[in-house]
């Protein structure tokens, strides 16, 4: 079972790592943070591959509903904020922080991607235009940023701010009209060479933030983002450099074909055993498909279709229900006694 932290006062729950996520959950209850697992290990997931959609690969929906099983500790935290008309709301936030080994050897058996740490920390040069000219947001303006530095942290990597000296600040105008090498120039001092450019005013009754990345003077990505909420379209930055970065950076994987390979299991004496056999390979994500093709004593011998081949199925296999017999099979077939 999972442990709730104790905290100290003034000590406030947040997520930190890669292995670590926040989510929203209405209560405290049991159902609630089971679902709050789900969504945190998927948050997790898309922090070490770098992928927005990676719950969209085989099998990870399936792990999604075991989550609980990878969870290490667990905390809530009350968040106090105003609403639009101005009364006060507050919204309860799970914690939760996962076990790394636990997540990689479930990401490898899965073939998910894998966004390599030390990620860089690119610097954000941001100019915002809200009627009265355009301005720079330097590191003493970071509430300002705030959402755009939050979303990339969700995205498992952090964004710097400029000083926003005199200097700087003169490089608003250079932002508005998209010059990426006079702001490469600008940003010399800082460290990676990495920008993320981006400039966001009022259209149409809304907002609307263009943003450029780029690294080491080659410009990577280009996006824009519209919409009524200032807030939502500066997470976009976030999102869009996340995007770039794990595109160029990441270990990429295609999705796996599903691999078909002959198993013989041994133990199988009734079918209690075989159903305690089916359930055992049912629960492993990794298992497409089982076909039984001959059975004989307590030995079965069958076909198995495989997301990521026999060194996945190794991975999530479960050693107090099945054990690998080694050098059992003339044919070369693996062996695994259920026990």
């Amino acid at each position: 079972m999972p442990a709730l932290a104790q905290r100290v006062e003034g000590d406030r729950a947040a997520a930190e790592g890669i292995y670590e996520a926040e989510v929203p959950v209405r209560s405290q209850s049991e159902e609630e943070r089971q679902a709050g697992f789900a969504r945190a290990l998927a948050q997790v997931f898309a922090k070490r591959s770098g992928e927005r959609s990676v719950v969209d690969r085989p099998g990870v929906v399936q792990e999604l509903r075991r989550a609980a099983d990878h969870v290490e500790g667990f905390d809530y935290r009350q968040d106090e904020g105003v609403s639009a008309s101005g009364t006060p709301t507050f919204r309860t936030t799970l914690v939760v922080r996962f076990k790394p080994e636990s997540v990689d050897a479930l990401a490898d058996a899965l073939g998910l991607p894998e966004w390599p740490q030390p990620r860089p920390k690119p610097v954000v040069w941001l100019a915002i235009d809200d009627g009265n000219g355009p301005r720079l947001v330097g590191l003493q303006h970071n509430t300002v940023a705030r959402p755009l530095l939050q979303r990339a942290i969700e995205r498992g990597f952090r964004l710097g701010l400029p000083s926003g000296s005199a200097a700087e600040q003169a490089a608003a105008a250079a932002i508005w009209r998209g010059d990426t090498a006079a702001i490469a120039r600008l940003s010399a001092r800082y460290s990676p060479p990495m920008q993320l450019v981006g400039k966001l005013y009022r259209q149409e009754g809304g907002w609307k933030a263009d943003w450029i990345f780029v690294d080491n003077g080659r410009v990577l990505s280009r996006w824009s983002e519209t919409g009524a909420d200032a807030r939502r379209a500066l997470a976009t930055g976030a999102d869009g450099a996340a995007d770039a970065l794990a595109r160029r950076y990441a270990k990429a994987t295609a999705p796996p074909d599903p691999v078909t390979q002959a198993v013989v299991f041994t133990g199988v004496r009734s079918s209690q055993d075989y159903l305690r056999l089916a359930a055992a390979l049912q629960r492993m994500s990794v298992v497409r498909a089982i076909r039984p093709q001959r059975a004989a004593g307590d030995r079965l011998e069958a076909e198995l279709d495989l997301l990521t081949g026999m060194e996945g199925f190794r991975r999530m296999l479960d050693g107090a229900v099945l054990l690998e017999v080694e050098g059992a099979d003339a044919l070369a077939r693996p062996v695994f006694h259920l026990r």
